[in-house]
């Protein structure tokens, strides 16, 4: 059983062999002006090092990439490229772009196997930041501040820490081995993780102010599913997607049995939304037995927001797709879910179905709000921040970034805010301590008689 569990979720995409990533890496042209650079959300030096990688320069390369991102082996599988450094290769016009994607995947890989890289650690003497949240923003700011020098600190309400990483996407797209080695990163810049520790209940804002921290970062991504409001939508068959891939990954671990699972082997699963959430319950449910899984997505295809490579594999592996179409009934028998009622072009037809898995978007949640003061929000509960100190929010000393600022993303997205909030809690931290210096006594200096 424990076999067939990791052949169902070994990851689809192989990496390169070091002589194909070489090879690879030698097509690239290393333009003047980089275009792959440009459709790079954190711009990633990426001529520099694929030219090092070409000439077997693996330590080089790691570095420049670590430049830049936190992240290089989730990024290098996650990240959408085709619409990003890949989209923007010039040998893309021409043919096949460069695979920046699964060259960055290797040399991290290659530097996590062999340890080629070890940060130089600065003394943490500038302040002390609380982290809320481990995620992709979450781990991108602590890594970048304690490399500027400050004792960082995460709070994390799950029993690990990642985030979306670890529970929302499936290990065949992201080993948990691939995270846990970029946490490992993390903890040797010297930040430390507190997990199964909820701000908002058994701590609040204030109370982590009390404990000596400077400034906070709120990076809680948005975890709040949305419902779609038809009749049916609270049956029993009835599931967020985010909440069948945090089942899926339990009992992918042993944490609980097959039974718990919300998809059973010969289940008719219909999956409501198109976005890269909708693909990966697609894609579980087929590796967790369904009989068949279909995809209804009221727009088309080139309107969908996942990415064409995900939407191709879905397909190979068996998941059907229904355009510009929508899932207007759920109806029961007795209480369990049997029918959904599929509207496409207002005509109107009634399958048999299972299960019906909802991946129609998420919301902040509001714990951390509704118990702190001084903290606005939009209607839709985003945190509202400022530009000056970037990132700090209407309460002094608070800063938030990522998804639950800016709306669901990708990491690459949530990481590049991560960053230009980090270098906002610096410029604040700094202020703050000069302020103090100049209000207090000490340090005055009388002349000489």
């Amino acid at each position: 059983m424990e076999q067939q569990k990791k052949e169902l979720f070994q990851e689809v995409n192989e990496g390169y062999t070091m002589a194909e990533a070489m090879a690879e890496a030698k097509r690239c042209l290393h333009c003047k002006v980089p275009q792959c650079r440009k459709g790079c959300p954190i711009n990633q030096d990426i001529p520099d090092w694929i030219h090092e990688l070409s000439m077997g320069n693996m330590g080089n390369a790691m570095k420049i990439i670590n430049n830049k991102s936190n992240l290089p082996a989730v990024c290098g599988r996650v990240c959408p490229h085709e619409k990003q450094c890949e989209g923007h290769c010039v040998l893309a016009k021409k043919g096949q772009g460069i695979h920046v994607g699964k060259l960055e995947r290797f040399i991290a890989d290659f530097d996590g196997e062999m340890g080629l890289i070890r940060d130089n650690l600065q003394p943490k003497t500038r302040g002390r930041i609380a982290v809320i949240g481990s995620g992709p923003a979450g781990l991108s700011i602590a890594g970048d501040l304690a490399r500027k020098g400050f004792n960082v600190e995460i709070f994390e309400m799950e029993p690990e820490a990642g985030g979306v990483l670890m529970f929302g996407i499936p290990e065949y797209r992201l080993p948990k081995e691939i995270v846990h080695r970029e946490i490992k990163k993390i903890e040797e810049l010297g930040v430390i993780f507190h997990c199964n520790t909820t701000i908002g209940t058994l701590l609040n804002i204030d109370q982590l102010f009390e404990r000596g921290f400077d400034a906070i970062f709120i990076g809680t991504g948005t975890v709040k599913p949305k419902k779609l409001d038809i009749p049916g939508r609270n049956l029993k068959g009835v599931r967020q997607a985010i909440y069948f891939l945090r089942k899926v990954s339990l009992y992918n671990e042993g944490s609980i049995n097959r039974e718990d699972v919300p998809v059973h082997e010969g289940d008719r699963v219909f999956v409501i939304g198109c976005g890269n959430t909708a693909m990966d319950g697609a894609r579980t449910a087929i590796r967790m037995g369904a009989k068949s899984v279909e995809v209804i997505y009221h727009r088309t295809i080139d309107k969908m927001s996942a990415l064409r490579s995900e939407y191709d594999e879905a397909v190979e592996e068996g998941v059907k797709f229904c355009w510009e179409s929508s899932i207007v009934e759920i109806h029961d028998d007795n209480g369990t879910l049997n029918e959904v009622v599929i509207e496409h072009d207002g005509k109107r037809r009634t399958e048999k179905a299972d299960k019906v898995i909802m991946a129609v978007g998420s919301v902040p949640a509001s714990r951390i709000v509704s118990t702190t003061k001084g903290i606005d929000v939009d209607e839709r509960g985003y945190i509202l921040t400022r530009d000056v100190p970037y990132g700090m929010t209407t309460r002094k000393g608070v800063f938030a970034g990522g998804d639950v600022v800016n709306r669901p993303s990708t990491v690459v997205l949530a990481m590049q805010d991560a960053k230009l909030v980090a270098d906002g809690i610096a410029q604040y931290v700094d202020a703050i301590k000069l302020l103090e210096a100049i209000n207090s006594n000490n340090g005055i200096k009388t002349p000489e008689r």
